[in-house]
């Protein structure tokens, strides 16, 4: 009986770690599929091949919330109510929803299509130009539109005035990223990924320049009304009067 308690208390203790290593090991499969078909990711990636855009537009749609809400949360933002979740979130869900991801959905499909079987680094190249001069002005252009409408925007002149004015800038930052995120995803990614794969590069970005963008606004008000002040809340009172 000793002996064969000292070989089960060897077998027992052989595992560093014990239970806590599998529950590790466990959720590491289910966050990224492991050995089985059951993991968050492979789920993702099946809905994405046999539903494509109602995925994207759920992803884009919640990556768009999200990136007001951790916008405002890094520039101290908040709504008359004292926090983040402003009536801006879920006019943000929508846009993503049903703006942008199906945008994104026909422009890459479009895209794709027209590059289809070509692997040489001229048609890499090619397809990236097309990219930059053809498919990110478009993307771009709704986006501004939208952002304009979203933040109050109501006449003709009002857009186009946003517009014009926030182009150029926008486009210089899809010059530099777009490249580079379109030569990861010919050279690592399946088709059927690249739009989810944009739109998490487009969040990452968009989330720093919203950021910036509300911190400059805040400091501009604070500025005009308030000289260098804060209030107690982080905000001032043009802040406390709206609800963005």
């Amino acid at each position: 009986m000793s002996v064969k308690f000292e070989k089960e208390t060897v077998r027992e203790s052989s595992i560093p770690g014990g239970r806590k290593h599998e529950i590790a090991h466990e959720i590491g499969e289910r966050l990224t599929g492991g050995d089985t078909v059951t993991g968050y990711l492979a789920a993702y990636l099946e809905q994405l091949q046999k539903n494509p855009l109602r995925t994207k537009m759920l992803t884009s749609g919640s990556l768009s919330a999200l990136q007001e809400v951790l916008a405002s949360w890094i520039a101290h933002d908040r709504s008359k109510h004292g926090h983040y979740l402003s009536s801006r979130v879920p006019k943000m869900a929508l846009y993503g929803a049903f703006i942008s991801a199906p945008l994104g959905h026909v422009l890459i499909a479009i895209l794709q299509k027209l590059f289809k079987g070509r692997t040489s680094l001229r048609a890499k190249i090619l397809q990236i130009l097309v990219s930059n001069l053809i498919v990110s002005p478009i993307q771009n252009t709704v986006y501004l539109i939208s952002m304009a409408l979203i933040a109050g925007a109501r006449t003709f002149h009002q857009v186009r005035a946003t517009v014009r004015a926030g182009f150029m800038p926008v486009m210089k930052v899809s010059w530099i990223t777009s490249p580079l995120a379109l030569a990861f995803a010919q050279q690592f990614l399946p088709e059927h990924t690249w739009v989810p794969f944009f739109n998490i590069v487009a969040f990452v970005i968009g989330t720093y320049i919203n950021a910036h963008t509300k911190k400059k606004r805040l400091a501009a008000l604070r500025k005009k009304h308030y000289g260098d002040g804060r209030s107690n809340s982080g905000r001032t009172d043009e802040y406390s009067r709206r609800d963005y």
